[in-house]
């Protein structure tokens, strides 16, 4: 966490579904999902300040596709936190957003957006709040903001919002590739060909990068056959992780951002080059997992 004089920053985390299983749906719509996630140190930026009236502007490589109106889920946050705590507790703050992860790409940027404003929301108003509460605001959000107020690895089920917290999970050298084709969510799930899949296998007893590769070998992301057909330029994101040299390559989410896992972050530092040099237009990152210790 940064500090600037009247201001605080908070990092939003990119969150990558390493394993994505689409398990059932529900009578309201909503899918059934069975997901190994984890949350890199890459991602967005938000700052917040105390100001004389509400503000927020955004700035950063992909902002001019951020709404700037309230159906930006910043927003959303800011006036649900500010419902539940009243208008006495909670003053004007200028919100300024640091747009690095592309828009509609399968890292839940924008739920991750929405959750740091709600953490950094309740320190600046100095709300006593606790994570359950911040949670349940979150999930009325959307379903994978409660997933990323914790960010952490995890196992998330039901519609997200069922969180199992992975223990002695180190972090993982990854490189985040997209080729910059937006992919609507609603869409990959509506062009499903099945959506009663059986559930992830156990996990290892010991995960490291060997053990974790063979493991994901045997899960799927149930969403990329779909989101593959909508968009073919997924399959070249794969195909340019693997001629990096990526010990295992799959989409992130209903995409279009795909994850390569490498041994060591140099190595991964290496690959991120070689792609960008050879797609200088797509988003590519090279970038660390958070561990499930306290970092």
């Amino acid at each position: 966490m940064d500090t600037d004089i009247g201001s605080r920053t908070w990092h939003a985390h990119a969150k990558i579904n390493l394993a994505l299983h689409v398990t059932g749906r529900r009578a309201d719509g909503y899918h059934l999902i069975d997901s190994l996630a984890v949350f890199t140190r890459f991602g967005d930026r938000v700052e917040i300040a105390l100001a004389d009236s509400d503000d927020f502007t955004v700035s950063g490589r992909y902002a001019p596709a951020v709404p700037l109106d309230a159906g930006n889920l910043v927003l959303k946050a800011r006036d649900a936190l500010r419902r539940e705590a009243g208008s006495g507790r909670t003053p004007p703050v200028s919100i300024k957003l640091e747009k690095n992860l592309p828009i509609a790409s399968g890292v839940g940027g924008g739920s991750s957006d929405a959750a740091a404003v709600l953490r950094g929301l309740a320190q600046t108003w100095a709300l006593d709040i606790d994570d359950a509460g911040l949670a349940r605001i979150g999930l009325s959000l959307g379903a994978d903001v409660p997933m990323c107020l914790a960010a952490k690895p995890l196992v998330a089920r039901g519609i997200g919002d069922e969180l199992s917290m992975v223990p002695d999970f180190s972090a993982l050298g990854l490189v985040l590739v997209n080729p910059g084709t937006p992919v609507s969510t609603a869409d990959v799930f509506a062009a499903l060909s099945r959506r009663d899949n059986e559930p992830l296998p156990p996990l290892p007893r010991s995960i490291d990068f060997h053990s974790l590769r063979n493991w994901l070998e045997v899960t799927r992301n149930d969403l990329e056959p779909a989101a593959l057909a909508l968009q073919p330029a997924i399959g070249r994101a794969l195909s340019w992780l693997n001629k990096a040299g990526s010990g295992f390559s799959r989409m992130s989410g209903s995409g279009a951002t795909c994850f390569g896992l490498f041994e060591t972050g140099n190595v991964a530092k290496r690959a991120a080059a070689e792609i960008r040099n050879r797609q200088p237009g797509w988003f590519v990152a090279a970038t660390r997992s958070m561990s499930s210790e306290a970092e």
